[in-house]
């Protein structure tokens, strides 16, 4: 087991005794359960107007209060943990067994504070009893961690050196192999990932790790790992710039799934491919109406440069078709169609196994990692025909873009191969319970579980 993220420690005889009380309150009947807490903490609740609301943090002499809302957000209690000050907390509110496993999750979530640059405000630490899967809740934790790190981190100290630099640390501390294709080989090799990067004065690579018996079921995850999209010469305005260090947000989620794997010692054989590059602007840029022979053979005319994430993942996928994995999979920061649709919380999964994609839409839901499925609808891919090569990389159209976004790339999976694409934001805009304004872990642990399910 590793170390304890932050926030998070087991109770003990000793740091139980001084420990703070924590009172989850639902809206619903605030006042009485805390007129039954003691009638001081209903006074100084009522004079401070708590009533139970979901995000709502108030100290009383009878411990923490926090509010719980409807009762259907099982992150409530990680407010706390961005609320609070230093010391020991203890949970009294009884919860059933899943529900109090993601109330410490949300606790652990809630605690993380991004410290790169300045210092962070002290962090609570909740005391744990042995019900809780403590390996689980660490391997979770430190995978988001990792995401939120990645993503938050400035593009001028995130490039794709770095990006290698974190998926190497992941590596040797698992015991994984790693080969980068960079400069000649990756013209020859990977021509929409070099077009796409070739612009940069950082050099475009793709990353390539290996980790897991050579016997066991084969998994390739594939991350776009676009570390700032300018929108190339279809130059994005300031506005769809101020973000863009998160468009390596698919890559390092897809780092963070492949991490849990590897943590948890899954019985897969696990690829994890990144693409890595800056869509920078000079003399040298690929522009609007340039063809490039991808690395599959299809030939892919430019309509947008600002379209850049699904050519690197094309070159990705290509590479994880060649071994015939069992199934591959990739994340994407990759369309705001997906965010106009289902919002910034809710990542559309699509899948050619439609069971494979139900299964991680239920268990999102169960453990509060939401995606929704959205379908391969194949009429649409008349949307992407070109006049002059196999295929046009982006609709002229504009509707239906995250799903022709996705159709797009599965032209790169055969058949034969499951083939499952995630369109995620990775970030949280405002912040809410156990989830921090800033780079987020989206979908990973609905499916890390689903995966694990299938190999055990």
């Amino acid at each position: 087991m590793s170390e304890w993220p932050a926030g998070i420690a087991a109770k003990t005889d000793d740091n139980v005794k001084g420990a703070t009380p924590i009172h989850l309150i639902p809206a619903q009947n605030a006042d009485a359960m805390i007129e039954e807490l003691a009638p001081s903490a209903a006074r100084i609740a009522a004079q401070a107007g708590f009533r139970g609301e979901l995000g709502q943090v108030l100290p009383t002499g009878a411990g923490v209060l926090i509010g719980a809302g409807g009762g259907d957000d099982p992150f409530a209690l990680g407010a706390g943990a961005a609320a609070l000050g230093e010391g020991h907390y203890v949970l009294k509110t009884q919860l059933p067994g899943e529900a109090a496993y993601l109330a410490a999750l949300s606790w652990a979530f809630g605690a993380y504070r991004f410290t790169t640059y300045r210092g962070g405000a002290p962090v609570p630490t909740l005391l744990l009893g042995k019900e809780i899967d403590t390996d689980r809740l660490i391997r979770e934790a430190e995978a988001a961690s990792l995401v939120r790190d990645m993503v938050n981190t400035p593009a001028e100290e995130m490039g794709p050196e770095e990006i290698e630099a974190e998926v190497r640390k992941v590596a040797d501390a698992y015991g994984a192999d790693v080969e980068v294709t960079t400069g000649q080989a990756l013209v020859d090799g990977f021509p929409l990932v070099n077009a796409v990067g070739r612009a940069a004065t950082r050099g475009p690579r793709l990353i390539d790790l290996h980790w897991g018996p050579k016997n066991a079921p084969k998994l390739t995850i594939v991350g776009k790992g676009v570390c700032f999209d300018s929108g190339g010469l279809n130059i994005k305005g300031g506005a769809g710039m101020s973000l863009m260090k998160k468009d390596m947000g698919g890559a390092a989620n897809a780092l963070g799934l492949a991490r849990m794997i590897m943590a948890a010692k899954l019985n897969i054989r696990l690829r994890l491919i990144i693409p890595a590059v800056e869509n920078a602007i000079s003399g040298n840029a690929f522009r609007p109406g340039d063809v490039f022979r991808s690395r599959q053979g299809m030939t892919v005319e430019i309509s947008n440069t600002d379209a850049e994430g699904r050519l690197i993942l094309a070159d990705g996928l290509a590479l994880a078709a060649e071994e015939k994995p069992d199934h591959i999979i990739s994340l994407a920061t990759l369309t705001g169609a997906a965010r106009v649709a289902l919002g910034p919380d809710l990542p559309p999964i699509y899948s050619t196994r439609d069971s494979f994609a139900e299964r991680v839409a239920l268990r999102s839901h169960e453990i509060a990692d939401p995606v929704w499925p959205m379908p391969l609808w194949r009429r649409y891919d008349e949307f992407l025909k070109s006049q002059i090569a196999d295929v046009n990389h982006a609709s002229a159209s504009s509707f239906a873009g995250s799903i022709t976004a996705a159709l797009f790339l599965n032209r790169f999976v055969p058949t034969e191969i499951p083939y499952t694409h995630l369109d995620i934001f990775a970030w949280v805009p405002a912040a809410r319970p156990g989830h921090p304004q800033g780079g987020a872990a989206m979908g990973i642990r609905a499916l890390f579980d689903v995966v694990s399910e299938s190999v055990t």
